[in-house]
C-alpha cells in the first residue's frame, strides 16, 4: 500500500503556490472560455510532467542542483510578488474580451499552445518543482500530484472565466483589486523566503 503521508507537506506547499498563482485572473468571457481553460490546464499538466522528469534527471546527477533550483524558484516568486504589488498600486482595468465563435477543438488547442509555449508557465513549474513535493516518490504518488494540479489549474481558470463575465462580480473584484493583489504579493514574498531559506 502506498503511503501518501510523507508527501503531504510537499503537496500542500506546491498546491498553495499553484492555487495562488492561478488566482491571478485572466480577462475572458463565459462559455467557450471553459474549453480554453481545459486546454490551459492540460498544457499546465504537460509542463508539470516534463518538469518533474527533467528535474528528477538533473537531481540524480548533481546533488547541488536542488539548491540552485530553489534559488531560481525563489527568484521567480519574488518577480511574481513584484508584479502583484505593482498591480496593487495601479490596478489594471478588468474587462470581458469579445471573441468570435470558434470550434471547441480549436479553442482547446489555443489554450494548450498558449500554456506550453509560455516561458512564464515553465519557470512557474520550476518554482513548484523546487518545493520537492514528489521527490523520490513512487509513480502512484506522482500521478496523484499531477491529477490534483490539473484540477486546481482548471478550476481556478474556469472560476475566473465565469465570475468575471458577471458585471456585478467584476465590479466587486475591481473595487477590491488593490487588496487582492497586495495579498498575492505578500504570499509570493513569504513563499520565496521560505523556499530560499529551507534546507534541502
Amino acid at each position: 500500500m502506498i503511503e501518501f503521508a510523507p508527501y503531504l507537506p510537499g503537496f500542500v506547499a506546491a498546491y498553495a503556490i499553484l492555487l495562488v498563482g492561478a488566482s491571478s485572473p485572466p480577462n475572458q468571457g463565459r462559455g467557450p472560455a471553459l474549453v480554453t481553460c481545459a486546454g490551459i490546464a492540460t498544457g499546465s499538466m504537460t509542463i508539470n510532467i516534463l518538469t518533474m522528469l527533467g528535474v528528477g534527471l538533473i537531481l540524480s546527477q548533481a546533488a547541488w542542483a536542488m539548491s540552485l533550483l530553489k534559488l531560481v524558484g525563489a527568484a521567480y516568486l519574488v518577480w511574481l510578488a513584484y508584479g502583484a504589488f505593482k498591480k496593487a498600486l495601479n490596478p489594471p482595468k478588468v474587462a470581458v474580451m469579445k471573441t468570435p465563435k470558434q470550434a471547441h477543438a480549436k479553442l482547446f488547442a489555443q489554450g494548450y499552445a498558449l500554456q506550453v509555449t509560455n516561458p512564464k508557465a515553465i519557470v512557474f513549474w520550476l518554482a513548484i518543482a523546487a518545493v520537492g513535493a514528489v521527490e523520490g516518490a513512487p509513480g502512484t504518488v506522482i500521478a496523484a500530484f499531477v491529477a490534483g494540479a490539473f484540477v486546481i489549474s482548471f478550476t481556478m481558470h474556469a472560476a475566473w472565466a465565469l465570475f468575471l463575465s458577471s458585471g456585478p462580480i467584476r465590479a466587486a473584484y475591481a473595487g477590491g483589486r488593490r487588496w487582492i493583489e497586495a495579498g498575492l504579493g505578500s504570499f509570493f514574498t513569504l513563499a520565496a523566503y521560505k523556499m530560499a531559506t529551507t534546507e534541502s
